[in-house]
């Protein structure tokens, strides 16, 4: 599992590095042919991570449940989110994988509720939740790569 939270620690490097580096109006710029935008798909990743290994072990969320309802899937951006909210999901990129390291290390998550993904992987305990959320990322990574070339 350590190379599972490795990963995970290097993908939210790379979303803390496309924060860094773009503007405000460039993480809430929509490009044509996209229904969402640079930060929406940052913000995403978090509450995913979430749900994927806090909500399906029966433990409580490191964000709030609005934070979770504004960036769950199948939403989309609703407005443009302020520079306090990037300094916000900025901040939680690195607490949440921190904490999700420590809480893991510590066997906090003893139980898991099984879940199968709209791609059809069941998750059946914590590490397969973490494996999934780091394939879960890496296309939303992917996702990111794509649009930061249109802002």
């Amino acid at each position: 599992m350590k190379s599972v939270l490795e990963v995970h620690k290097t993908l939210r490097s790379i979303l803390i590095k496309v924060l860094d580096s773009h503007s405000l109006e460039q993480l809430n710029k929509i490009p044509n042919g996209f229904n969402n935008n640079l930060i929406w798909n940052i913000g995403h990743c978090v509450a995913t991570q979430q749900v994927l290994v806090y909500k399906l072990s029966g433990l409580p969320t490191l964000v709030s449940d609005e934070f979770i309802e504004k960036y769950k899937k199948g939403t989309k951006p609703e407005g443009d989110v302020s520079q306090k909210e990037v300094a916000e999901i900025r901040d939680l990129l690195s607490k949440t994988a921190e904490q999700t390291e420590v809480d893991f290390n510590n066997k906090l998550f003893v139980s898991y509720n099984v879940y199968t993904t709209s791609m059809g992987f069941t998750l059946s305990n914590v590490e397969d939740g973490l494996s999934f959320n780091n394939y879960h990322e890496g296309i939303h990574t992917g996702i990111i790569m794509n649009i930061r070339k249109l802002v």
